[in-house]
Order: C-alpha cells, then sequence, then structure tokens
C-alpha cells in the first residue's frame, strides 16, 4: 500500500527524521489559510498523488505570495497527473502539500527496500539526489551505495562509517547522518515497509539536513497488524474496481486485456493469464477469490470484472482445494442474473464439489462454456472473445 508524501513526512518525522514545516489542503481557500497560518510569505506546493514525477509533469509550483498560493492551489487541486508510472488513465490529485521553501546546498538519496536475492533489508544510498537517481543509477552505478542492514532495523557502527564517506559527511554533518540513518532503518522495519525513500534529503545552506520529499510503501501482508499505516489509505488513487476489490479483501488489478480472469489462487491466476496469452488472448485483470471464498465474495468479484466495458468473455478457472465448486457457482449464478450479464462465460473447474458446481452451472440457462481441462478453458475463452 502506497503513503502520499505527507503522510510519509508524518512517520519519518515520528522517528526523528527532519522535515520542512507543511501544511496538507483540498481546497484553494484551505491552502491559502495553511499558508497564512505557517505565516508563510513563498510557498512550495506540491500535488499529493501515488506517483514519481510530479515535477516534470506541472505538479510542483512556487509560489511567492499568498494569492499565488491561492491561485495556483485552484490549478493543481483537480488536475490529473498522466505519466510513465500512472499509465493512461493517470491519476488526480485531490490534495495539495503547502510546503516552507528550503535553501539548498546539496542534494543526496537515501532509500531502504527488501532485497529479495539476499532475503534482507537493503540500504541505497547516493550523494547524488535529485529527479534522475534512475538515470545516475544506470549510468553511474559507482555513485550508488547498497547495504544490507538489520532484520531488527539496526545499522551497525562500521556500516553508518562507511555511509557517511561515501556521503561526504564528516563531523557534526556527520553526526546528523547517523541519527537519520538509524532513524530510516528502524522506520523501516518497524513499519512493515517494502520501500522507504527520501529523495532529495538535503543539506540546507544553515547546516541542517532535513527530508525534502519522501515515499513509502507498506507491506500489504502486514497491514492487519498496521492500523496507523491502514488509515493513510485513500481509495482516489486506484481505479473503482480496486477499491471495491479491497473492500471485499480480494487480490485484483486491472490490466488492458478483455478476457476477465476469476481465480483462486495466485499462482493459478498467474498461470491463467500466461496461457490465455499463450493462446492468442489478452487478460482484462488479475483477480484472486482466494481459498475460501463465501458466495457473497466470488459473486462480488464476478461484479467488479464485469464493471470493466473492456471485458467481452470471463474465465472461471478455480480448482477447487479449501474452495467448494458449488459455492462458486452459486456466487457466479447469482452475479449474472442480478446483473443480466451478455458476455459468454468459460468455465473450468476441479476439486471439491465439482459434480454439484458444473450441475448448477448447468441448470441456471446462462450462456456458459464448459471445459475439462486448462488449455481448453483458454483456448475457447479466446475464441468465444474473438468472436
Amino acid at each position: 500500500m502506497d503513503l502520499h508524501e505527507y503522510q510519509a513526512k508524518k512517520v519519518l518525522k515520528k522517528y526523528g527524521i527532519p522535515v520542512p514545516d507543511f501544511g496538507v489542503a483540498t481546497s484553494p481557500h484551505e491552502a491559502k489559510e495553511v499558508a497564512s497560518s505557517m505565516n508563510l510569505k513563498e510557498a512550495v506546493i506540491k500535488i499529493q498523488v501515488h506517483a514519481g514525477g510530479r515535477g516534470k509533469a506541472g505538479g510542483v509550483k512556487f509560489a511567492k505570495s499568498l494569492d499565488e498560493v491561492y491561485s495556483i492551489a485552484s490549478h493543481l487541486i483537480g488536475m490529473k497527473m498522466v505519466n510513465r508510472q500512472t499509465g493512461a488513465e493517470g491519476v488526480i490529485a485531490k490534495k495539495v502539500l503547502i510546503s516552507r521553501p528550503v535553501d539548498i546546498a546539496k542534494e543526496f538519496y537515501l532509500g531502504a527496500v527488501v532485497d529479495r536475492a539476499k532475503a534482507a533489508p537493503l540500504l541505497i544510498a547516493s550523494p547524488e539526489g535529485g529527479m534522475e537517481i534512475e538515470e545516475i543509477a544506470h549510468k553511474s552505478p559507482e555513485k550508488i551505495l547498497k547495504m544490507p542492514f538489520g532484520f531488527d532495523g539496526t545499522v551497525k557502527p562500521y556500516q553508518l562509517l562507511r555511509l557517511c564517506k561515501f556521503m561526504g559527511w564528516s563531523g557534526d554533518l556527520q553526526k546528523k547522518g547517523f541519527q537519520i540513518v538509524r532513524a530510516l532503518a528502524k522506520c523501516f522495519i518497524e513499519t512493515d515497509a517494502s520501500m522507504l525513500e527520501i529523495n532529495p534529503l538535503v543539506l540546507a545552506k544553515g547546516g541542517e539536513i532535513v527530508a525534502l520529499d519522501a515515499k513509502l510503501s507498506i507491506d500489504d501482508n502486514a497491514l492487519f497488524r498496521q492500523s496507523e499505516m491502514v488509515s493513510f489509505y485513500d481509495p482516489s488513487q486506484v481505479s473503482s474496481q480496486e477499491a471495491a476489490a479491497k473492500e471485499f479483501d480480494l487480490a485484483y488489478i486491472a490490466m488492458h486485456g478483455e478476457i476477465g480472469c476469476m481465480v483462486n489462487g495466485a499462482g493459478l491466476a498467474m498461470a491463467t493469464m500466461d496461457i490465455i496469452q499463450l493462446c492468442g488472448g489478452s487478460p482484462a485483470n488479475f483477480l484472486d477469490v482466494g481459498g475460501s471464498a463465501s458466495k457473497e465474495k466470488v459473486a462480488e468479484g464476478f461484479r467488479i470484472i464485469l464493471s470493466d466495458p473492456k471485458v467481452k468473455t470471463v474465465l472461471v478457472n478455480i480448482f477447487g482445494g479449501i474452495m467448494n465448486c458449488a459455492t462458486l457457482a452459486e456466487g457466479v449464478i447469482h452475479a449474472a442474473k442480478e446483473l443480466d450479464i451478455k458476455a459468454p462465460i468459460v468455465v473450468r473447474m476441479e476439486g471439491t464439489n465439482v459434480k454439484e458446481g458444473k450441475r448448477l452451472f448447468q441448470e441456471s440457462h446462462l450462456k456458459i462454456h464448459t471445459a475439462d481441462d486448462f488449455q481448453t478453458a483458454a483456448e475457447m475463452a479466446v475464441k468465444v472473445s474473438k468472436r
């Protein structure tokens, strides 16, 4: 789950990482009030969306007066940002962050991710921060330092010394760097983050080091123990289908094809999308209903799939282990009749109570094509969708 910049900064501040004073607004009038309450003569205004590249997209502006704050906020609130990260659909900014400007002497990069190859948390640092960090990593990898750190969030003293030397921090700056690196590592572990990035981390001309921007992503599998992070969820930053799926605890990701997929189990869902591609089709979504879905949950999943106007056919591929095939059939039939579905449905089921599930489908009088094996089901779905 991604957080907005202002939410990530709240978390960093809690861990003692310095951030510039800021406020958040959802209207031009509120933006002006926030700037006034902070006694700002000048302000940086940034759209709050779950995507990078805001500056290049025109989503970061500098205001030289309160009237300019109002004017710029009027333009930025409601702005749709479209770039490589958002996809063609883009994301709409519902809020702006109003921040006190910082007189920058030097920009750095500091972050943490999960290194899946080494199965360890990994610190990443660079003395060259800013918007072009990806390009620096690609063209000048020697300017990037990577160091694993402890699962308890500790960074060893020799690692701190190595990082500070790499960043060019010495004296008082080194002491501040120690504190920030330790705090970032602790924050990363304790929030169950999958990615934490401060870019840029800046040295102000007054000698302070502050987090000018921040990104924080939380592992969805750990949200059950991260109540504060759950409260930061913003459904406006995902598609309506993904927002609905989250309500019903369904794993759904929208794609760009024409064959809707309802599957139980992430591995089987991935294999289903692969075989659709191999057969010449294109999946419209990833949807894992889980191993113990109820009739209501299945019906909601079916509604979500069919709310995508691109869907021409639905492929239901279920292996009944914990999942009862009859329960799945009841859910699909219930949703299909309620929504008056015209799109053809291809069903392949095996496992628990499969005979009862197939009987329910046969007696439903829906436009359902059944298949006994995986390959045949995918070929049938592709053929029907093209027809």
